[in-house]
């Protein structure tokens, strides 16, 4: 009898925040090992709770939850997700440009599905978040990746970006703040963006996710609002930023000309209609906890607060170590290091994690689960108590001392 094997289009998907080394850290909990996990930035695992009041407006309004709403989400969650726009500086849009969807990675798979046609390219960031490079592959586009520059703080590199552009290429993707490196792009980087999409007439797609997880008084840059003729697609949620990533609740917006991009949000439109609507539990949590859930970020990340300061101490800590080098992240909730592959010998950085997590029990993810080219980096959240966090420091300067792959 014949085999049943998955689709070719897999071939080429990978997601390793929750692969293989992942797979591994599970079946030695099935052995009754107690692992760290490191590998996902998942609030609520470390202690980290969404505002109060989203929750009570769920329990509250249980019975609005059980028809289908509105394709493009509840009417009331889409007016406040505007107000907290136009807030920002966005401009020229209405609550027919937003969509909601079961998390930001739903609604990335729309805009992408409804843009890219086999063979059609869209640049990325290289190191990127992976679901973007996955949902173009199984789009039947082609992720061509675009180089950030870890000797300038990972800022994007812009003449290796419009080195990669082609007559087949639709898209620039933009991680800002960046994952997996905690990068904030300077306004001046931003611009560049709004330059090359002005000058080869391409789509924006702008991942800001992270947008007011920020230290050092850094700022954030929106493309959509310094450039309200670019058509951009700006992607947000409640998973970070209000500490819910549970609740599957994310959102797009779309600047630019309504009038050119008629047929491609006729396309979104059929989209969002197929899965019929995003679940309504979250919209209710849209409706309340805003100004609170952004009061309660910035406590978190003024200098005292905790991930301010678990931030320096997994910063400090790692730099310390023999042999690791870091940029210190300006955003988001990680940490990018490097790994001199000299001194470890390390041809293999999933190997790498791989043993660590065998030895010490600590789940990391390898640099080129992120789509990095070289074997010499891993990423670190610091999610976790200041306590786990040192202890995390300890082991892996005690885990390298003697480390060499064959």
């Amino acid at each position: 009898m014949k085999e049943f094997k998955k689709s070719y289009k897999l071939d080429n998907v990978c997601y390793d925040i929750r692969g293989p080394v992942m797979e591994a850290a599970e079946r030695l909990e099935k052995e009754g090992h107690s692992i760290i996990k490191l590998n996902t930035g998942n609030p609520a695992h470390f202690g980290f709770s969404p505002p109060e009041n989203m929750k009570q407006n769920i329990i509250n309004n249980m019975e609005r939850t059980e028809a289908y709403v509105a394709s493009q989400g509840i009417a009331s969650a889409r007016e406040v997700i505007l107000e907290d726009f136009l807030a920002k500086g966005f401009s020229g849009i209405d609550i027919d440009d937003i969509y909601l969807g079961n998390g930001v990675s739903e609604l990335i798979s729309m805009a992408v599905t409804a843009l890219v046609n086999g063979g059609d390219e869209v640049l990325i960031p290289s190191p990127d978040y992976p679901l973007w490079t996955a949902t173009v592959t199984l789009a039947g586009g082609k992720a061509v990746h675009y180089k950030c520059d870890e000797s300038s703080d990972w800022q994007p590199d812009l003449k290796d970006l419009e080195s990669h552009i082609s007559d087949r290429t639709r898209a620039i993707v933009i991680i800002n703040p960046n994952n997996p490196t905690g990068a904030v792009y300077s306004k001046s980087v931003i611009e560049g963006f709004i330059a090359l999409a002005r000058k080869y007439d391409l789509i924006l797609l702008s991942d800001e996710i992270y947008d007011r997880i920020l230290y050092d008084g850094d700022t954030h840059y929106s493309p959509a609002v310094l450039a309200d003729d670019v058509f951009t697609i700006t992607f947000n949620g409640l998973s970070k930023v209000y500490l819910a990533a549970g609740y599957r609740s994310g959102w797009m917006v779309l600047t630019g000309s309504r009038a050119r991009t008629r047929d491609y949000r006729e396309g979104l439109g059929i989209l969002a209609n197929m899965r019929l609507c995003g679940n309504t539990f979250a919209q209710l949590a849209i409706e309340a906890g805003f100004s609170e859930g952004i009061a309660a970020i910035g406590r978190l990340i003024e200098p005292a607060g905790r991930l301010h300061t678990q931030r320096n101490a997994i910063y400090d800590g790692i730099s310390k170590i023999p042999g690791i080098s870091c940029v210190k992240p300006k955003g988001a909730l990680y940490l990018f290091p490097k790994l001199d592959g000299g001194q470890f010998n390390i041809s293999d950085d999933e190997k790498f994690v791989l043993d660590f997590l065998m030895e010490k029990k600590i789940l990391l993810v390898h640099g080129r689960g992120f789509n990095w080219n070289a074997p010499d980096h891993f990423r670190i959240v610091f999610l976790p108590p200041m306590e786990e966090l040192l202890h995390v420091v300890e082991a892996m300067g005690d885990f390298l001392e003697g480390y060499r792959q064959k």
